[in-house]
């Protein structure tokens, strides 16, 4: 049975000794033997150091192949032919290990449903939002119809153009306030002998018109016209005198009592001055310009320090507030 390194080592320090204890210091065979032994022995451990070696070495390929085997067989790439190649297909950053391939998967898939969750809650939260939005634009606008509707019962209980009138226009045609009812109507009381004040708010008036009129959202507003001054201001001197301003200004003129009872209606006064040599004189009246709804009511009115721009303003507000009362 063939001896191991070891036993050799173990068999030359016997010898060794046992050649000490004899005292025996030469002789050509033990010589011989002996070092013939010692050369095996450092040849064998020479030979046990390699191997060592080239086990570990073949160890460390053997792993690197079998994970690359794994990631490769999970690829579908080919077989692997030489140890190189596979050492080096092995080390190639192409080839993840399996924990690093589970990792980035686990990654990605933790990455999609923190995204999935992200819209969930984005989604709920625009849903939400959107339902307060909607509940509170719902009584904001049932809050303001009933705003609505109260001005309307309080401009019911308001004294000023609750009547009627009757009256004939500029060209001889009898009108009354019914015939204005479905429209917008601006109305102004004056004369037609006045030097400043009535044709200035009467072009004012009419500038108010024409600015509404460059809207086509809004409906047509008719300018009315009513003398205070019935005596001198006939059918036709209206009809020359409306033609100065707005074209569809028309002007409304009556006997005395039926032109009293209009501007009573709307709070006017009137009442004219002394007359001069000529006969001339100067009738002193309310100055304001009357805004009434398509319902016949009315809604607001306008002094003097209110430019066409304000008043034009103001009538668009109205027009998109309005509310038609029921039948």
């Amino acid at each position: 049975m063939p001896y191991h390194h070891h036993h050799l080592e173990e068999v030359y320090c016997r010898l060794c000794l046992e050649r000490r204890m004899l005292g025996l210091v030469g002789g050509s065979d033990f010589n011989i033997v002996l070092g013939r032994l010692q050369r095996y022995v450092l040849k064998s451990s020479a030979t046990r150091l390699t191997n060592s070696t080239h086990n570990f070495q073949r160890a460390q390929l053997s792993s690197q192949t079998t994970l690359y085997r794994h990631n490769t067989s999970t690829h579908k790439t080919g077989p692997l032919t030489h140890p190189q190649q596979t050492f080096w297909r092995s080390s190639c950053p192409l080839s993840l290990p399996l924990i690093t391939q589970r990792a980035l998967l686990s990654h990605g898939s933790n990455t999609s449903t923190a995204k999935i969750k992200l819209r969930t809650r984005l989604a709920v939260t625009l849903l939400f939002g959107g339902s307060i939005l909607s509940a509170w634009w719902y009584m904001h606008n049932e809050k303001e119809q009933e705003h609505r509707r109260q001005r309307i019962e309080q401009l019911k209980q308001v004294a000023v153009g609750q009547g009627d009138f009757s009256l004939l226009d500029h060209r001889g045609h009898r009108r009354t306030k019914k015939d204005f009812l479905g429209s917008w109507v601006l109305l102004y009381f004056g004369f037609t002998h006045c030097p400043d004040i009535c044709p200035d708010e009467l072009d004012k008036l009419s500038a108010v018109v024409a600015t509404l009129d460059k809207d086509p959202s809004l409906p047509a507003v008719q300018p009315l016209f009513v003398t205070v001054d019935p005596e001198r201001d006939d059918v036709a001197s209206l009809e020359k005198y409306v033609k100065d301003f707005h074209p569809r200004l028309i002007g409304l003129t009556g006997t005395p009592e039926e032109v009293k009872m209009a501007g009573k209606d709307f709070r006017v006064y009137a009442s004219p001055g002394p007359k001069d040599d000529d006969g001339d004189y100067i009738v002193d009246h309310t100055i304001l310009i009357y805004l009434v709804s398509p319902d016949g009511l009315f809604l607001d009115y306008y002094n003097r320090m209110k430019n066409d721009v304000q008043i034009a303003e103001s009538i668009r507000n109205h027009m998109k507030n309005y509310v038609k009362l029921p039948n």
